[in-house]
């Protein structure tokens, strides 16, 4: 077992989602899941039956259990078997499998309408193993497909965990920090970190079509305890101010989390 699958064999990804911080995430992913979902029903014409969705990283299934409910032909590759059994005696809907994303040859070519890549590239430390996933992706999607990636930012990093939690020093000494603040992860690191300019790059290299770019949460995960303060009415109030900044190009480079809109 490598270090990610122990990691996720303990951590509760569950809860995480279920508390304020995660919540925010996972109904603003949700919305532009949706959306994208919208659009691809209005270009192709496809009941919602006939629309087939790949979510590589599957994890306990936190996205392709409501989707497959709602009626989508939901296929769920994860890696950390102990996530698939959990995603599997929750729901029978969703064609669960083990298996690795960056290798799909067990998967059809030109057959999936949207392709979630929400969870892989926190945990691939190289551009050339990001970019096999995006080529993997790029053999089984659809011409005109969508495919959402979501990546844990670089400058999050350096302000919660180098300055904050008082690393810094540590994390330039050992080569995690270049001289431009730049992370470098390995493994035992467990998350890769990036700018927009290393994502830019994957979408060059992979011949991806950007729609846009979006941050899920903001600056929420700079200030939970604020969040779990908050009263319900006040919550709510914050979630439409996300939504609201959720495309905003100046802050994108700074939230916890993007997630790459792109087309086939």
């Amino acid at each position: 077992m490598n270090p990610i699958e122990e990691y996720y064999g303990k951590f509760n990804e569950d809860k995480r989602l279920k508390s304020r911080h995660g919540l925010v995430e996972y109904r603003l992913s949700m919305k532009y899941i949706k959306e994208a979902l919208e659009k691809i029903g209005a270009d192709t014409g496809l009941a919602k039956e006939d629309i087939r969705i790949l979510d590589l990283g599957a994890g306990t299934g936190a996205y392709s259990i409501p989707l497959a409910e709602e009626g989508y032909k939901v296929t769920a590759v994860e890696l950390v078997k102990h996530n698939l059994s959990r995603l599997k005696a929750r729901c029978k809907l969703v064609d669960a499998h083990v298996g690795d994303a960056m290798d799909l040859h067990k998967y059809p070519e030109a057959s999936y309408d949207l392709v979630l890549i929400f969870g892989p590239m926190y945990h691939l430390f190289s551009h050339e193993d990001k970019l096999k996933v995006m080529n993997e992706v790029k053999r089984v999607a659809k011409d005109g497909a969508i495919i959402m990636v979501a990546y844990c930012m670089n400058e999050y990093s350096v302000v919660m965990y180098a300055l904050k939690e008082k690393h810094l020093k540590e994390c330039i000494d050992g080569g995690r920090l270049d001289e431009t603040f730049h992370t470098s992860s390995k493994i035992e690191d467990l998350y890769d970190y990036v700018r927009m300019e290393d994502v830019d790059r994957l979408v060059e290299d992979s011949g991806f079509k950007r729609i846009k770019t979006v941050s899920p949460d903001g600056p929420t995960n700079y200030i939970r305890p604020v969040l779990k303060a908050m009263t319900e009415e006040e919550f709510e109030i914050y979630i439409s101010y996300v939504e609201a900044i959720a495309e905003r190009q100046d802050l994108i480079g700074a939230a916890a989390h993007i997630i790459d809109i792109l087309e086939k």
